[in-house]
């Protein structure tokens, strides 16, 4: 039993003995398959990079040697749909209801009254710290953009971008009404602010006036300005909802190049067989990246008080993947109104993912869903896969096997960055208290 006596070697070069690996995280081994989509493997890691991946037992004698025993080895995580600015506020503004409407209102007024640069730099540092020590290495944060909120989240964003660059690598996408997309002034410094900062256009879809021509709007601007879109879509239970659609046919329409993600797309799953599946088509046609986020989106849909919710809230995932659209899951909010929960743990994340959204039998390329997926579509093959060549950024678990992966959460886990075990102590939410006071 390797943990919690295990240690890693001091060397700059070693090997990490009879690791398990799930198989869809590996680029370039040679070595034999196992069951369920695992495999058993040598790591050679060298100078904060990996060496090689050679088949269980064939790795060169006479290098310092850390015995997994069989335990896991995962790359870093990539958590590409999150709210950082919203992150920690339930204490101070509770959803009382835990539903949409009521984590709007709730949202609306802590962001007017507290969300200084002080109060949004001192949360969202507070979660990446948390993400850091949880594994993760790369995170797509969405930031509230109501004017003037905009100007302030994204310099704050700035900063943590540059302090944290070694750590974790961030990107951010400006979030709004899109129906804000007339008012010229605003939507063209958003777009400046965007652009400075290398982020995303996004925004929130619903049934609006004149949506086709917002959405003409939006791929035309960003085309201009060489901005990829990451859309909030169809977060609703109403079947009544489905602009899922309409946005992939905007992409088709428009010609737009760049990258174009959304996420929940609730009602899709509220669908008939036909409509479904035609808005599928669609959607693969048009390349669009689907990310679903089962726990938040399992706490706010069809919630109604007094009565047990009648559906899952998810995306149609098997049916997206089977039609050729690239499929991940995410975190979403953290302890805020639209979730009243969670840690940016992506280990939870997808633990609750396979249970929520049958990722199991076969579980045999799950892990996708957290790793290489999600890196692949924020433009980062370099993230989240374990090859020859890339940074020694691992995750190493006890677990042998899927049973016991998804029994237990996990926390005796050791993260590997650049060939070095990390602090694994969380941050303490009393940190937090200072901001929780009027």
């Amino acid at each position: 039993m390797p943990f919690p006596a295990f240690s890693l070697p001091a060397a700059d070069r070693y090997v990490l003995k009879n690791a398990t690996l799930p198989a869809i995280t590996v680029d370039g081994f040679a070595g034999p398959a196992g069951s369920e989509g695992l495999i058993r493997a040598d790591i050679v890691i060298a100078n904060g990079k990996i060496e090689a991946v050679l088949a269980a037992g064939t790795a060169p004698d006479g290098l310092p040697v850390a015995d997994l025993d069989g335990g896991m080895a995962w790359p870093c995580f990539s958590d590409m749909h999150t709210h950082l600015d919203k992150g920690h506020i339930w204490e101070r503004s509770p959803n009382p209801t835990g539903d949409f409407n009521g984590a709007l209102d709730a949202v609306r007024t802590d962001r007017e009254a507290r969300w200084s640069a002080t109060d949004v730099r001192t949360r969202m540092e507070f979660s990446l710290k948390t993400a850091y020590t949880h594994g993760t290495s790369l995170i797509r944060t969405h930031l509230d953009c109501l004017p003037p909120q905009h100007r302030i989240s994204f310099g704050v964003f700035g900063e943590l971008r540059d302090a944290w660059k070694d750590r974790i690598d961030l990107q951010a996408v400006a979030l709004f009404p899109l129906d804000m997309i007339t008012d010229e002034a605003f939507f063209g410094d958003l777009t400046d602010v965007v652009a400075e900062h290398g982020g995303l256009l996004g925004g929130v879809t619903y049934l609006m006036p004149d949506l086709e021509a917002h959405l003409d709007t939006l791929f035309r601007t960003a085309a201009r300005r060489g901005l990829d879109i990451d859309l909030h879509v169809d977060e609703t239970q109403d079947r009544e909802v489905l602009t899922l659609k309409t946005i992939a046919e905007a992409k088709i329409r428009n010609g737009f190049t760049g990258a174009v993600t959304v996420g929940h797309c609730c009602s899709l799953a509220r669908q008939d067989d036909d409509m479904a599946k035609a808005t599928i088509d669609v959607v693969a046609k048009a390349g669009l990246s689907v990310v679903s986020l089962p726990m938040c989106n399992m706490y706010l849909q069809d919630r109604v008080a007094g009565r047990t919710p009648r559906y899952r809230g998810v995306t149609l995932f098997h049916e997206l993947a089977a039609a050729g659209v690239a499929t991940a899951i995410s975190s979403d909010n953290t302890r805020d109104p639209f979730y009243a929960y969670g840690d940016l743990d992506p280990v939870e994340v997808f633990r609750e993912g396979v249970r929520i959204l049958h990722l199991d039998h076969p579980l045999d390329e799950a892990a996708r869903v957290v790793t290489r997926t999600p890196a692949d579509i924020l433009g980062r093959s370099d993230r989240s896969r374990i090859a020859a060549g890339l940074s020694a950024d691992l995750v190493l678990f006890s677990a042998r096997r899927w049973s016991e992966f998804l029994s237990r959460p996990q926390a005796d886990r050791i993260i590997v960055r650049n060939g070095k075990g990390i602090d694994r102590s969380l941050p303490d939410y009393r940190d937090l208290d200072p901001l929780m006071r009027d």
